[in-house]
């Protein structure tokens, strides 16, 4: 290319060479001076410069309009491939040997990126138009048409596409999930319509219209749901507190049929209502449970039975004291309150009393009753097993008593069996009565008021207990001294006057049968001590008053069962 050049510029110069030969030929034979020659070769020699520079400048135009072209071309490329986050293709550009060529190889690759970006605008538009769209149904807003998608051309990578991706795939899920929300919340509110006997679609649809659209897409923006929620909230207070109501009502139901011995055929009318009265909330689900119409014929029928129970009070009332003193016999109580003649049924049927005041006067006293029975509980308990045991004492008394108890009849070791038992009942006795003289004086402590028993006072009858008890031990003792004494004046005897002959087997019969006897005298202490238990008990439980006689007649039949001993001991 450089030879063809300089042949072309050799062939210009050739050319001006011989115009300028010809010239000066013309000159010689005009006879033009020197002078004018110079001047005219050098406006000649101005005007190719001229020529020349115009030319020169125009290449050098062209030049940086194609550097200019290629530059810009290479930052576009550039910045598209730092946009969409590739490396650059600056590197795999081929060898040129001009600027043309290079412009020409460049043009190409940059139509090629500015596709490439094109689709990648495309793929961001996409996208963040989902985003865009999930993102307004979530937060309810409604989406205006004519609004154009802005997306950041300077970030086009696939890694902001890929997060983008992960957006939107997140929001597809959470809505999926408010979907199925708002569906559960439309299924719960369907739940306790049914109950309370309202209308489901029009209470769904004041929240929004599309929740009672079957087939469609329903709503599940941020309003909605909470709406739903706040109307889940609403519904279930209000069953609450209808529940509460109709198990009020129910309540008041199984009273009035219990007062009034109510037919069975006419409780099965309200028997859904009355199998409920101790349900929980969510176990109350049948249809129309709690309706208005449901509640207002239960409130019919409690004021249809109020009203009867006003013309049968009468009967109630005797109901209820029977009630009482049935409570007050099973705990031992004495209640003094209603016993008065003010409180009397005859009170009642010459209007001195109002029925309905009676009847709330039994009514709290059985509440006091029940209060108390049940701090009495664990001391009733305990005096229960103390009277048994007694009562196993006075058993194993009368037992030792028995003078053929060692014959080996029917059922004889079972008899021993039970005497084992007895005794290690009674031995357990000092202990009971410890423990339930603590627990009864903790609970007078407490409460600051005696425990009575059947109309007296527990402690007292444990106190006279444990002294009986105590006598009996010292009477004991006194017995076994003088045994110990009259053991000790028969072998002063026998070394006195010597030892007697052997008496005759009949002798030792009555001897043993003698010895037996007293025996049992002496044991009948016991007995006695331990007899005044269970009448004590019988007595009691007749009236209150004759406890204290009961105690001074057991304290007598000591006193001469005493006497009576130490007067058989002196025969000895």
């Amino acid at each position: 290319m450089l030879n063809q050049y300089s042949e072309q510029f050799e062939r210009i110069e050739t050319t001006c060479g011989s115009l300028l030969c010809e010239l000066q030929k013309i000159w010689d034979e005009v006879g033009e001076v020197d002078g004018q020659r110079d001047t005219i070769l050098f406006e000649l020699e101005q005007e190719c410069l001229k020529l020349y520079m115009k030319k020169v400048d125009e290449a050098k135009e062209c030049r940086t309009k194609l550097q200019r072209d290629i530059a810009i071309a290479k930052a576009e490329i550039s910045d598209i491939c730092i946009s969409m986050g590739e490396n650059s293709v600056n590197h795999v550009l081929k060898p040129v040997r001009n600027l043309k060529e290079e412009l020409e190889t460049i043009s190409p690759l940059l139509e090629d990126m500015r596709r490439k970006k094109v689709e990648r605008i495309n793929q961001y538009v996409g996208v963040v138009e989902q985003i865009q769209k999930l993102s307004n149904e979530i937060l309810g807003v409604k989406e205006q048409n004519g609004n154009k998608v802005l997306v950041d051309e300077t970030n086009l990578s696939l890694r902001r596409l890929e997060e983008l991706h992960t957006e939107l795939h997140e929001l597809q899920n959470e809505k999926i999930n408010r979907l199925n929300q708002v569906q559960d919340h439309i299924n719960t509110i369907n739940s306790l319509c049914t109950v309370l006997g309202m209308d489901f679609k029009q209470t769904v649809c004041r929240i929004h219209p599309t929740l009672d659209d079957l087939n469609g897409e329903k709503d599940a923006s941020n309003n909605t749901i909470a709406r739903l929620a706040a109307q889940i909230q609403s519904l279930q207070e209000l069953k609450i507190k209808r529940m509460q109501k109709i198990q009020d009502l129910a309540s008041a139901l199984l009273e009035l049929w219990h007062l009034m011995d109510t037919p069975v055929e006419e409780q099965q009318v309200f028997l859904n209502v009355t199998c409920k009265i101790a349900a929980s909330e969510p176990e109350i689900t049948e249809p129309n449970m709690l309706s208005i119409d449901c509640i207002k014929n239960v409130e019919e029928e409690v004021s249809r039975l109020q009203r009867l129970k006003i013309s049968r009070m009468k009967e109630i009332v005797l109901k209820k004291k029977v009630e009482l003193e049935d409570m007050c016999r099973r705990t031992h109580m004495v209640m003094e309150a209603l016993i008065s003649a003010d409180y009397s049924i005859e009170a009642m049927e010459s209007g001195a009393i109002d029925p309905l005041y009676l009847l709330e006067q039994i009514d709290l006293q059985i509440s006091k009753v029940r209060v108390e029975a049940f701090s009495r509980k664990e001391i009733l308990e305990k005096v229960e097993k103390w009277l048994a045991a007694c009562e196993d004492e006075s058993w194993l008394e009368e037992y030792i008593r028995d003078d053929n108890r060692y014959n080996a009849g029917r059922g004889a070791h079972l008899t021993l069996k039970r005497a084992e038992k007895a005794r290690a009942v009674v031995n357990k006795i000092p202990a009971m009565v410890e423990v339930l003289t603590l627990k009864t004086t903790a609970w007078e402590k407490e409460r600051g008021t005696e425990f009575l028993y059947d109309g007296g006072r527990l402690l007292s009858v444990l106190e006279d207990y444990s002294s009986l008890r105590q006598g009996k031990e010292l009477e004991r003792q006194r017995q076994r001294d003088q045994k110990k004494l009259h053991g000790q004046l028969i072998a002063e005897q026998e070394a006195l006057y010597g030892s007697k002959p052997s008496p005759s087997i009949s002798g030792k019969k009555a001897s043993r049968t003698s010895t037996a006897a007293a025996s049992n005298r002496k044991l009948s202490l016991g007995g006695a001590m331990l007899q005044q238990v269970k009448p004590e008990k019988l007595a009691s439980r007749l009236h209150p008053s004759k406890k204290a006689d009961y105690l001074n007649e057991n304290s007598l039949v000591n006193h001469q069962r005493s006497s009576g001993f130490a007067t058989h001991s002196g025969i000895f």
